[in-house]
């Protein structure tokens, strides 16, 4: 009972804390767009868009962080939590994508087709785009009952490449200070060398007792 009520508590204030993100770079669009301040730099509509992509990175490694933590703090209930700092991934990869197409293109398609082919970072954000839409798709109870665990769970694993192709995305786009893609690269390895290592040693007894 104490867990529901607590989760009845957390995950609202969860579900808006990771709305502050969004809620600051509107109101710094805004008031750079209007009140001629220079909180986005002086191109807000580019630094909207990376900031964007940063945030929608930075939720992909906090989905991958919940279980690991849930493990080493023994705190079960914080496994409540992965789905929706997931999805809210996705949504800040949707926005980044549309800030890029609609403020940087202006919507222009043919634009849009010649920077996929000739930007390489490009390229690799719209595979990225394509690869996270069948997660965030599949993220329900119900999707999980109709794939069945191991296959929704081999589906699932896609988001470590994808976290990964997100950091060199990142890496290729700035051009200039790479100590965040290196934290972030330096995270996500770390976070998939725990989860090898939790697989590694769930298999030795299984291992131990086909010898025996």
């Amino acid at each position: 009972m104490a867990i529901k009520k607590s989760r009845k508590i957390f995950k609202p204030l969860v579900f808006l804390a990771s709305l502050l993100p969004l809620a600051w770079l509107i109101f710094a669009l805004y008031s750079d767009t209007v009140q001629g301040t220079k909180y986005l730099t002086i191109d807000p509509t580019q630094k909207l868009d990376r900031e964007l992509g940063d945030w929608a990175l930075i939720f992909i490694i906090l989905s991958l962080s919940v279980r690991p933590l849930a493990e080493i703090l023994k705190k079960g209930e914080l496994v409540a939590y992965r789905r929706m700092l997931g999805l809210f991934a996705f949504f800040y990869v949707v926005l980044h994508f549309s800030a890029y197409l609609g403020l940087n293109l202006q919507l222009d398609i043919d634009e849009f087709f010649k920077d996929v082919t000739k930007r390489n970072f490009i390229t690799i954000g719209i595979i990225n785009v394509i690869l996270l839409t069948p997660l965030a798709i599949t993220s329900t109870k119900g999707m999980i009952k109709r794939l069945g665990g191991k296959r929704w769970q081999k589906l699932h694993m896609l988001i470590y490449p994808i976290a990964l192709l997100g950091v060199f995305h990142f890496y290729m786009m700035i051009r200039a200070d790479f100590s965040r893609p290196a934290i972030y690269f330096g995270v996500i390895l770390l976070l998939l060398g725990y989860r090898i290592w939790v697989k590694w040693r769930k298999s030795r007894p299984n291992k131990a007792a086909a010898t025996a």
